[in-house]
């Protein structure tokens, strides 16, 4: 006899684990499906080397909604947030920028490239702060359908453009971000190719795209839109990113919600147009009214369900959505940390650079796009070492650290050769780099994990490997994503909801999109959101 839930969620990430809490917090008796023997999805810890706990993937808390945060009640639960220090990018010459959240301290720091960047900083940080709150605003937001009939539909929509009447020249500065490249936007504001660098860079963090990239300006916002007051504030999570998951499991099982892990979704069952439930790799039927897919689209429509379930063009936007990924993440265990030739205490502040950026110029990150797009790693990639150890002591032997490097770009597909020819010298390429900048780094490596694109496709099953579940770009955002008509977690077949990532407002670990499609869940079923 095949079991019988109110919802099931398909993908025990953060998203999944963070719509099944509030369903099961509503009074729905919902069932977590994890396909891997560990919870988390992106945000994750794991074991990888003895004695060494790396956030895999995700690597430093910053978009976590104060409202997810706050409802799920995560820090009753252990999620505990640790300082990280201000941005520091070491330059080729031996000089460094920093980027603070102190106005004050960034302004002093650019002003030893431009005195006019740094008098004009304090007036960006205003403009972009004001753009930033309005598009904030939209992340809780259900995206409307602009086109969508119904007395309904036309309501929603009216309702939306009421409560945003106020945006005013606002919506003008979003077309902008939307549009422009990420050094015409900087270039409006900055002369130096330093300083626009240090912004520019968000541009480029887990896309395929180039500082000078239409449409790349709104990755930037993107990544400057975590809520930080009463978040506890920006930086690394004791225990690495997976306590984030754990923690959103934990008050989930409070209220109900089942999980299981090694329970991996072969197919999404429907019968007469409606979702009936999941069958599982061991043939197990679950039944239930409600499926809530935290897997990506693509994964979603095109591999869980029949195309003849589904809208022919439904299907062809499907297939149509870019995930195509150049992102790498590289996992150290090490006896040391980063002598950075750049970093002295005494200038910069603080003790240690412990958030780091390696991308000194808008021309050195428009080659290293330009090499992925030839089909080839970056011979000067940019790069993010990240050192949580330094602050987190349960993640590390003592005195020896776990060293993180994200970078771009890498990309999925190499030209005439395969990953698993190529993985080894192309870690070794990294490690040069960040030994021009730190000497010696790399003779102090215990062990590591070399994560190219397929290999996070592979693990997590993010198509291409993609960490946001597909582009940040204008044809990707708000009412189409992940599709036209179908960008409101709902999808064509009745009961069959999206909770994931390749829902509004897209990836980072946020709560978003799984806070946003248990609301709609339960708005349809008549039952209160909490």
């Amino acid at each position: 006899m095949a079991q019988t839930y109110d919802a099931i969620i398909i993908g025990g990430g953060h998203n999944g684990l963070t719509c099944g809490a509030y369903l099961a917090r509503a009074g729905l008796k919902t069932l977590v499906l994890e396909r891997r023997p560990v919870i988390g999805g992106a945000a994750v810890s794991e074991e990888v080397i003895p004695g060494f706990i790396f956030s895999v993937f995700s690597y430093v808390m910053s978009l976590l909604h104060p409202k997810v945060i706050r409802e799920l009640q995560l820090r009753d639960h252990g999620f505990e947030v640790l300082p990280a220090s201000d941005l520091f990018c070491p330059l080729p010459d031996g000089d460094h920028i920093i980027f603070s959240d102190s106005v004050e301290q960034t302004q002093k720091s650019f002003a030893r490239f431009s005195r006019k960047d740094a008098e004009i900083y304090p007036e960006f940080n205003r403009y972009i702060g004001e753009t930033a709150n309005a598009v904030r605003r939209l992340l809780l937001e259900t995206p409307i359908d602009p086109t969508g009939g119904g007395w309904r539909n036309l309501r929603r929509n009216v309702e939306f453009l009421w409560r945003y009447r106020r945006i005013g020249d606002r919506f003008y500065r979003i077309v902008d971000l939307m549009t422009m490249s990420a050094d015409e936007y900087l270039s409006r504001w900055f002369e130096s190719e330093v300083v626009k660098a240090v912004l520019a860079y968000y541009a480029g963090i887990g896309t395929f795209a180039g500082p000078r990239t239409p449409g790349s300006a709104y990755v930037i916002m993107h990544h400057i839109m975590g809520e930080h007051a009463g978040a506890g504030g920006w930086g690394f999570i004791r225990g690495g990113m997976g306590t984030i998951s754990k923690a959103i499991a934990r008050s989930g099982e409070k209220h109900g919600m089942s999980i299981r892990t090694e329970a991996d979704v072969v197919s999404i069952d429907v019968e007469g147009g409606r979702v009936a439930g999941v069958t599982t790799q061991d043939g197990s039927k679950i039944k239930a009214a409600v499926v809530a897919s935290n897997a990506s689209c693509k994964v979603t429509f095109l591999k869980l369900l029949s195309e003849s379930a589904l809208p022919a063009e439904f299907v062809r936007d499907i297939r149509n959505y870019r995930t195509f990924s150049t992102a790498f993440k590289i996992n150290i265990a090490c006896e040391r940390l980063p002598a950075y030739r750049a970093f002295d205490a005494g200038k910069c502040g603080f003790a240690y650079p412990s958030y780091t950026h390696i991308g000194p110029t808008i021309d050195y990150l428009e080659k290293a796009y330009a090499d992925a797009r030839a089909g080839w790693w970056s011979t000067d990639p940019f790069i993010t070492p990240v050192t949580p150890s330094l602050v987190d002591d349960t993640i590390a032997p003592p005195g020896k650290h776990v060293v993180h490097l994200f970078g771009g770009h890498a990309p999925y597909t190499l030209r005439n050769s395969t990953w698993e020819k190529e993985r080894d010298r192309f870690a070794a390429d990294m490690l040069k780099k960040m030994d021009d900048y730190a000497p010696g780094f790399s003779s102090g490596i215990v062990g590591m994990q070399v994560l190219a694109p397929p290999d996070i496709e592979r693990i997590i099953g993010s198509p291409h490997g993609h960490i946001f579940h597909g582009e940040l770009s204008a044809e990707q955002l708000f009412f189409k994503r992940p599709a036209p008509h179908y960008a409101d977690y709902r999808s064509p077949i009745a009961g069959l909801y999206q909770c994931g990532s390749s829902a509004h407002p897209g990836g980072g670990v946020s709560g978003i999109p799984g806070h946003n499609a248990a609301r709609e869940i339960l708005k349809d079923l008549g039952r209160r959101h909490h």
